[in-house]
C-alpha cells in the first residue's frame, strides 16, 4: 500500500511539473530554449512511472525515490524563482586549461543570460561524503563541478561580463561545502546544515537520490527511460553486494535537523551594464523608417512591407530601440554607415532622410575593425563580409550590437562565436512607396 501511494504521488508530481513548465514559458517575453527537452524528460519519467503502475516494471519503494524527478523538480522550481529565463538544460561548450574540450549542462539560464543555475536534488549527506572522498567510483564532487562552471562561464561572457553562478540545493548542503562555494565566488541557495564529527565507524547511509541530468562523466543524457530502468538494476545490484567499509575511526555526519541558514535566490543580481551600443545597418533603417514613425496603416504592393506594417500596428518597435539606446554611447562602423547611405539615397523618402541625418549626428562612426574571432568565421549566405565587419567591430569595441539580422547571429553561434546582441523586428524604408499603397 505504501509503495502504491508513493507511486501515485510521483505520477501526480510529474503531471504537475509539466503544467508548471508551461506557466514558466507563458510569463516570459520570449520562447524559453530547451523547454521541449525539459518536457521530454518529464514525459519519459511519467511514462516510466506509468509502466510501473501497470505492472510492466517491478521495483521496490526505495527506488521510487531514486528517479530523476527530484532533479527535474529542482530545475522547474529554480526557473520559477528567477526572471527573464532564457533557456533550460542548455549545453555550453568550453575548453579546460589542459586544452581538453568539454560540454557543460546549465539547468537554468536566467536574467537574460547573466545568471547560470545548477539545481541539485541529492541529499546533503551524499554530497558531503562525495566531497570527502567517500562516494562511489566516478562520483564528481559539487566543488569539482563548481570549478567546471567557473571555467565555462569565463569562456561564455554575456555583454562582456561573466555569468553569475548559483548552486541551488533542494535537499540541503553542509556548511563547510557552502562556505567553500562562496569562497570560489558562487552564490548558494537552499538550507545550509551543520556537520558533526564522530568517533567510531558506521556504514554510510545509502544514497537513494537521483542522478543529475549530466552523467558522472559530464555527458548529456540521451534516453531518460533507459536510464531509469538501468538505475533499478544498478541499485538492486548494490543491495545484493553491499560491502561497506566500517573501519573508519573518524566519521563526519551531516545533521540535517540543524539548519544553520536558509538562503533564497538573490532578489537582485548585480551585472556590469555594457554602456556601448553598435548599430547594425538593419537598426539604422528600422530607426528612421516611416513605418516606425506612425505610417503603418497601409496595405502595400509588396507582401513583406504589408507584413511589417501589421507587426508595427501590433507592437511599435521604436520605443524598444529608444529605451535600449537611452544614456548609452552610440557607435556605427564605416561599412554600416556607407551602405546605409546608399540604401537611403535609393529608397528613402524626405522624412526618412531627415531622420537619418539626425541619427547619424548622434553616432560615433569608427573604422571597420573586426575582432580576431570574427576573422575566423567561415563565410556563407548568412555570414557575409558586411556582417563580419559590423558585428566584428562591435565585438572589438566591446559594444552590444543592435540588429534585426538574427540569421547572422544564429549562423555565427553555430560556428562557436556568440555575440552580445539586442535583436529587434525589422522595418524597411517605405515612405517612397506610400503613394501606391492602399490606406487602411
Amino acid at each position: 500500500m505504501a509503495t502504491y501511494n508513493t507511486l501515485q504521488d510521483r505520477i501526480r508530481v510529474a503531471k504537475e511539473l509539466l503544467e508548471r513548465v508551461d506557466k514558466i514559458c507563458s510569463r516570459q517575453d520570449r520562447e524559453v530554449e530547451g523547454r521541449a527537452k525539459l518536457c521530454s524528460k518529464l514525459r519519459a519519467e511519467l511514462k516510466f512511472l506509468q509502466k510501473v503502475e501497470a505492472g510492466k516494471v517491478v521495483i521496490k519503494e526505495s527506488h521510487l525515490q531514486s528517479t530523476n524527478l527530484t532533479h527535474l523538480r529542482a530545475i522547474v522550481e529554480s526557473a520559477e524563482n528567477l526572471e527573464n529565463v532564457v533557456s533550460v538544460l542548455h549545453v555550453f561548450a568550453y575548453e579546460r586549461p589542459d586544452g581538453q574540450k568539454q560540454t557543460l549542462v546549465v539547468d537554468v539560464v536566467a536574467n537574460s543570460g547573466h545568471t547560470w543555475v545548477k539545481a541539485i536534488g541529492r541529499k546533503a549527506e551524499a554530497l558531503h561524503n562525495i566531497w570527502q572522498g567517500r562516494g562511489q567510483y566516478g562520483d564528481k564532487s559539487v566543488i569539482r563541478q563548481a570549478e567546471d562552471f567557473l571555467e565555462a562561464s569565463r569562456q561564455q561572457p554575456v555583454q562582456y561580463s561573466n555569468p553569475h553562478i548559483i548552486f541551488a540545493f533542494y535537499n540541503g548542503v553542509s556548511s563547510p561545502m557552502a562556505d567553500r562555494l562562496k569562497e570560489m565566488g558562487l552564490s548558494v541557495r537552499g538550507d545550509i546544515v551543520a556537520v558533526n564529527t564522530m568517533i567510531g565507524g558506521g556504514e554510510e547511509e545509502e544514497d537513494e537520490d537521483e542522478e543529475d541530468s549530466e552523467d558522472k562523466h559530464g555527458c548529456v543524457e540521451e534516453d531518460q527511460e533507459v536510464e531509469n530502468e538501468a538505475l533499478v538494476e544498478e541499485e538492486e545490484e548494490v543491495d545484493d553486494n553491499d560491502d561497506s567499509d566500517d573501519t573508519e575511526l573518524m566519521h563526519t555526519r551531516v545533521d540535517r535537523d540543524t539548519i544553520v541558514a536558509s538562503l533564497a535566490f538573490p532578489t537582485e543580481v548585480k551585472v556590469d551594464v555594457c554602456n556601448r551600443v553598435n548599430l547594425d545597418i538593419t537598426t539604422l533603417i528600422t530607426y528612421v523608417s516611416s513605418l516606425s514613425h506612425g505610417n503603418c496603416h497601409f496595405t502595400f504592393k509588396e507582401v513583406v512591407l504589408t507584413e511589417q506594417a501589421a507587426q508595427e500596428r501590433q507592437e511599435k518597435v521604436l520605443p524598444r530601440l529608444e529605451d535600449f539606446m537611452k544614456g548609452k554611447e552610440l557607435f556605427a562602423c564605416h561599412s554600416a554607415v556607407e551602405d546605409f547611405r546608399v540604401i537611403l539615397d535609393t529608397l528613402g523618402g524626405p522624412g526618412e532622410k531627415s531622420r537619418a541625418k539626425e541619427l547619424l549626428a548622434r553616432l560615433k562612426v569608427v573604422p571597420d575593425q573586426p575582432s580576431e574571432r570574427t576573422r575566423r568565421l567561415v563565410t556563407s549566405s548568412k555570414v557575409n563580409r558586411r556582417s563580419l565587419m559590423i558585428f566584428g567591430t562591435g565585438d572589438t569595441l566591446q559594444a552590444i550590437t543592435m540588429t534585426a539580422n538574427s540569421g547572422f547571429v544564429r549562423s555565427a553561434a553555430n560556428q562557436g562565436v556568440r555575440y552580445s546582441v539586442f535583436i529587434h523586428q525589422p522595418r524597411a524604408l517605405t515612405e517612397g512607396k506610400e503613394w501606391r499603397a492602399t490606406p487602411i
